[in-house]
Order: C-alpha cells, then sequence, then structure tokens
C-alpha cells in the first residue's frame, strides 16, 4: 500500500533514461488491471523519440513536461474490444492508475496528462501518433526519473464517507 499512498504527480525529470525493464514492469501493471467481462480493450504506446515526446506536449497548456521526460506511455482505447459502449474509457483509467502506482513502485515519477474527452486534444494525439480510427486516446502518462520530490498530503477525508445512504 505504500506505493499508493506516496505517489504524487512529477512533473519534473532528470536526463536519465528509463530502463527497458522498467517500461516492462510498468506495463505488465497496466495490463493487470481489472476490464469489463476481461475484455482488456486497452492499448499502451510507448514513447522515447524526442521529437514525438516534443509534439506531444503541445497537447494543451498542461502537457509540456511530457517533452522533458525521456519516456511516455499512451494510454489508449480500442472500441473494437470493449464489452459495451464507452466501458473502454473506465477499463483503460484502471490501467493508467496501475501505471502510475507500478512507476512509484519503481521510485520512478509520473503524472496523469488527459486526453480525453477533449476533442481537440484527441484530435493532436491521433495526428502525432497516426491512430487508427477504432483507437481512442484517454492520456499520456510522462515517465522519468523525478527532479522533484512533491509534499505528500494525506487525502483522506471523512466528510466524504456515506453510511448505508446519503
Amino acid at each position: 500500500m505504500n506505493s499508493i499512498f506516496s505517489r504524487r504527480s512529477v512533473r519534473r525529470y532528470t536526463s536519465e533514461k528509463v530502463s527497458d525493464s522498467h517500461i516492462k514492469e510498468i506495463l505488465k501493471a497496466g495490463m493487470c488491471a481489472p476490464s469489463a467481462r476481461n475484455q482488456r480493450p486497452w492499448h499502451f504506446i510507448v514513447v522515447r523519440d524526442k521529437a514525438v515526446l516534443e509534439a506531444l506536449s503541445r497537447t494543451h497548456r498542461y502537457s509540456d513536461m511530457v517533452g522533458a521526460a525521456p519516456a511516455a506511455v499512451v494510454v489508449c482505447g480500442d472500441f473494437s474490444q470493449q464489452s459495451y459502449r464507452d466501458y473502454w474509457a473506465l477499463d483503460c483509467s484502471a490501467a493508467a492508475e496501475n501505471i502510475l502506482i507500478e512507476a512509484e513502485e519503481l521510485r520512478l515519477g509520473a503524472v496523469w496528462v488527459a486526453v480525453y474527452p477533449r476533442d481537440e486534444r484527441i484530435a493532436h494525439v491521433r495526428s502525432v501518433l497516426s491512430l487508427p480510427p477504432n483507437i481512442m486516446p484517454l492520456c499520456i502518462i510522462p515517465i522519468g526519473h523525478p527532479a522533484e520530490k512533491p509534499e505528500l498530503v494525506d487525502r483522506f477525508d471523512e466528510s466524504r464517507i456515506h453510511d448505508e445512504r446519503w
């Protein structure tokens, strides 16, 4: 549970490369996520090319850290593999969370950069990565060795808990 409680969004990275073995462990964690009817409608695009990372960093005004990361994983859903309409987004969100937790477990930094459901962001990522029509980008997760240590915050909030009924 430590990696869940200590995970923070990291937006600054050193220039040190992320090893292939770490990327593989991160992807394995993503693929361990639950999915509706076990359809696993996800695809992961691993990006290391600096020109592509730089292009992805222009997805929106909050995505600039992608260009400074040594690697990124773009989490995508496949409409042809989902069990029910729009469940791909739920299934791929679970995979993205697993990726973030595994990055923390490996002492790497990462952050969720939202793409879906914003049309202009989707169009940009589709163009940069040449995605086919049945593939929808959910998010970009830049990954690297952290060059910052965001403060830990206790996010437990009892006011959000309701017993039996609202």
